[in-house]
């Protein structure tokens, strides 16, 4: 069922409860430029297993609030928080995706992991998303520019070529108006506010911070988070065990959506 959760005075976010009486929980983060519906193909069969399924339209975005400020992976990860205490959740297996990924590693480091046993990492734009010079893996800081200047100028059309860029194979028609209508559903301010967060920020420090097991699926041939990414995390992630989705790119919940529900069970029941 769906609820708010104030994490500020003035900001409340919507969250999609969905099983609260069963099991395990799964707290899901989602991508740029979504929400929570991102996850529907495993909201759809993971509660069936008995699993308790969260999703958090993350400030911004979707149904919640959208704030002018508040952006910074310090703040998003305090409304996880946030979350986290009001519905008293633990032995959480906190995954995110993309942004949400780089997130949920910001969680882990800033609240010492509170209330969490295990993590997953779904393509995450982690530990940078964009090149840096001791890093050279990830977007050019250019491309993000470029993206952030659409998103300012033109958000729709950005949209329709993120969706181009997100997906390895090519999707139906209906499939693709409804990625691009989660996009939509964000505000221009916070899309442009949390691209600038992904540019800017990085997790090198925060990785070290991480002591619970975490797996970590990423497709080869994701051309938003470059399968690097996954590759680096997982050298640098103690107790980490990376599976490559050999034909997924960046949409691997989606593309290969029995492999990662297999994956992600096997993983929260081990």
């Amino acid at each position: 069922m769906g609820s708010y959760i104030r994490v500020e005075p003035d900001v409340k976010i919507y969250i999609e409860d969905v099983n609260p009486e069963g099991g395990k929980p799964i707290l899901f983060l989602h991508g740029w430029p979504a929400n929570h519906k991102l996850f529907e193909y495993q909201f759809d069969h993971l509660p069936r297993r008995g699993y308790r399924c969260i999703g958090i339209d993350l400030r911004g975005f979707g149904l919640s609030d959208k704030p002018w400020r508040g952006y910074s992976y310090d703040r998003l990860a305090d409304d996880v928080r946030c979350v986290i205490d009001a519905l008293a959740l633990e032995d959480v297996t906190l995954g995110g995706h993309s942004m949400g990924g780089a997130i949920a590693i910001r969680y882990m480091a800033r609240h010492n992991g509170y209330g969490v046993s295990k993590l997953a990492l779904f393509g995450a734009a982690a530990p940078s998303f964009t090149k840096r010079p001791d890093f050279p893996y990830g977007l050019a800081r250019e491309a993000v520019n470029q993206l952030i200047m659409e998103t300012l100028q033109d958000r729709p059309k950005m949209l329709r070529g993120f969706g181009e860029m997100f997906f390895f194979r090519n999707v139906t028609e209906p499939f693709a108006d409804w990625f691009f209508q989660l996009g939509l559903q964000a505000a221009g301010w916070s899309t442009a506010a949390t691209a600038i967060s992904l540019r800017d920020e990085s997790l090198f420090r925060d990785l070290a911070s991480i002591h619970v097991p975490t797996l970590i699926l990423h497709g080869v041939h994701d051309q938003v988070c470059p399968f690097p990414l996954a590759a680096a995390l997982h050298e640098e992630i103690r107790h980490s065990r990376l599976v490559p989705f050999a034909n997924s790119g960046h949409g691997l919940f989606w593309e290969e959506r029995e492999k990662f529900n297999a994956e992600l069970t096997a993983f929260s029941e081990s």
